[in-house]
């Protein structure tokens, strides 16, 4: 049994925090604290910091390989002469780190908490009760070993699996064989070197929330960020009887993994998508709270270098609706590569979490993005127009003017098949699909996503995103008169400047909304709508502007600015904000 243990403990994952259950007494030497960090023993602490630099020349060898090889093979290294004592040093050192993690699972030996973690690991592997998944759920440890809670082929056909689920691709180009023959062979090497730079720093340059050193930079960040989620005390209020009765069931207590969790904690899960990928997610339930808005459940994307634990999560929180946050595959605990296939697979899992394991329906759900996650929200509303909204924070059109902005001029044409192949996050046309209310929110100072400077506001891929939402909705309604009209209303740089804007072209709100109501009277008529086909240019002004300003909120902050309930007119995801945007 000792031995048994010592090898589970020596091939066990690292601890990092134990979360202390709600109903646990408070420990001595730990007031006003519900968790806290694990302390390993001197013995596991300095093998721990050994395997751990061992682990990082690691990377950087692998990383530098090709410049190590070159070198070696310049000095007359790769030889039968060299490689034998080489070899020999290398095996010695592997014996010395095989011994330095033996030394590790002693240490972990010697420590009862982390002996009464790993045998609660053992015993939630062998049996998956609620009991031992609320027991598992007090731990915070490396995510690689965390048992999966939710597959996508328990819900869908396996046999989808390998293909993943379906994207907007480009349209192709129609030539002939022989042209197309010729063409493939002429352009052979432009894809080559498209694969190696999108799978190389193309992707840590979009995305760098997946390179390891920055992820092991905010780690402290993240186990901070995630306790919080986890630990933070709430009031417990008996639910409301009307929002009882209105909101979602909860499932039965034999089929919810969450029936003997506190109801008032994050939840940490793992989801396995399509493609194999493993998710890691925070749920924080809210339909046992006072009021309306819990039984809403909002699903956060984060941007390229952000994380459920830090991220957009807290905007919701704030305003008393249910979360459900995941971080993109390759970020902290999900494991595979951002690319736009994967990033649909994890989003796709997502949902159905929510609805299979989670009891939502569509309809109470409502997707927030931020930034580079208006791809994947996008993508969700485009795939289920069920959901009952959309909110794109601070997110553009198209990748492909963003990357042509950073790369030189001549690059354009390798830019641009090396986007259109690998990275095509076409937003505006993912949106474009979707049936229901956009909200989208623009940040004045925003100097990412804007292709000439955070002072030239018209800059902002926001705007473009607006104007094809509106073009494809309103066609008749969005000429170019009308298109000029809205753009000197996005030029404002204030809200003052804005209604000043709005009243030089004398908008009636009454007669737009009477004239929009009268015409969704004739029949349900999905977009695009002819409305605006036999009036006057004046009125199709009018009616353009009345159209944007619902469907877009602005802040004068810059990106990494937090926004606040406060800072908007009213939340942005408040269904009553919602309502707004029937149009």
């Amino acid at each position: 049994m000792a031995g048994w243990l010592w090898l589970r403990c020596l091939l066990g994952p690292n601890l990092h925090r134990v979360h202390r259950p709600p109903e646990q007494p408070r420990p001595e030497g730990r007031a006003g604290r519900r968790g806290w960090d694990y302390q390993p023993r001197s013995l596991e602490r300095h093998t721990d910091s050994i395997l751990g630099w061992a682990l990082a020349l690691w990377s950087l060898s692998y990383y530098s390989s090709p410049l190590i090889l070159c070198y070696l093979y310049r000095k007359g290294y790769i030889c039968s002469s060299k490689l034998v004592p080489l070899s020999q040093y290398v095996g010695t050192a592997l014996v010395c780190l095989l011994g330095v993690a033996c030394l590790r699972g002693w240490g972990r030996w010697r420590n009862s908490e982390y002996l009464q973690f790993i045998t609660i690991l053992e015993e939630t592997r062998k049996n998956r009760t609620p009991s031992n998944k609320r027991k598992l759920a007090s731990y915070d440890f490396d995510f690689s070993h965390w048992p999966a809670d939710f597959n996508w082929k328990e819900v869908s056909n396996p046999k989808l699996s390998k293909a993943g689920v379906s994207l907007l691709k480009p349209e192709p180009k129609h030539r002939g064989a022989t042209d197309s023959l010729l063409s493939s062979v002429r352009t052979l090497p432009c894809h080559v070197i498209s694969y190696l730079i999108a799978h190389s720093f193309g992707r840590r340059m979009l995305y760098p929330g997946s390179v390891g050193l920055l992820q092991k930079a905010m780690r402290p960040m993240l186990l901070q960020g995630q306790a919080r989620l986890i630990e933070e005390v709430r009031k417990a209020t008996p639910p409301h009887p009307a929002a009882q009765a209105a909101s979602t069931p909860p499932l039965p207590s034999d089929h919810s993994p969450f029936s003997a969790c506190p109801q008032y904690y994050g939840q940490r899960n793992k989801l396995v998508a399509c493609d194999g990928n493993e998710i890691d997610s925070m749920f924080v339930d809210r339909r046992g709270d006072r009021g309306p808005n819990g039984k809403t459940l909002v699903i956060c994307c984060e941007g390229n270098a952000g994380f459920y634990e830090v991220g957009c999560m807290n905007t919701p929180l704030d305003g008393g609706y249910s979360v459900l946050g995941w971080n993109h595959p390759g970020f902290a605990g999900s494991t595979g590569v951002p690319f736009p296939q994967n990033e649909a697979n994890a989003m796709d899992v997502v949902i159905q979490f929510a609805v299979h394991k989670l009891g939502f329906q569509m309809s109470d759900i409502v997707v927030y993005a931020w930034s580079i996650g208006g791809f994947t929200a996008s993508w969700a509303v485009m795939s289920y127009p069920e959901i009952q909204a959309v909110v794109l924070d601070a997110s553009f059109d198209d990748l492909l003017p963003l990357a042509l902005k950073v790369m030189p001029d001549s690059w354009r044409p390798l830019v641009t098949h090396t986007v259109r192949k690998y990275m095509n996050l076409n937003n505006a046309e993912q949106l474009c699909k979707y049936q229901g209310p956009v909200l989208l929110i623009r940040r004045t100072k925003d100097e990412i996503i804007t292709t000439m400077g955070p002072e030239d506001i018209m800059s902002n891929r926001g705007n473009n995103l607006l104007l094809r939402l509106l073009q494809y909705r309103y066609p008749k309604v969005m000429t170019e008169d009308s298109v000029r009209a809205v753009r000197q209303w996005l030029s404002a740089g204030s809200q003052v400047e804005e209604e000043f804007v709005y009243s030089s072209y004398e908008v009636d709100g009454d007669w737009c909304l009477s004239v929009l109501q009268s015409y969704q009277a004739e029949g349900e008529t999905p977009f695009p709508w002819s409305v605006g086909e036999d009036m006057t240019a004046e009125g199709r002004r009018q009616l353009a502007l009345f159209l944007v300003r619902p469907a877009l909120s602005s802040a004068a902050v810059s990106r990494t600015t937090r926004i606040l309930s406060s800072k908007l007119k009213s939340h942005p995801c408040s269904p009553a904000r919602c309502s707004e945007l029937k149009w």
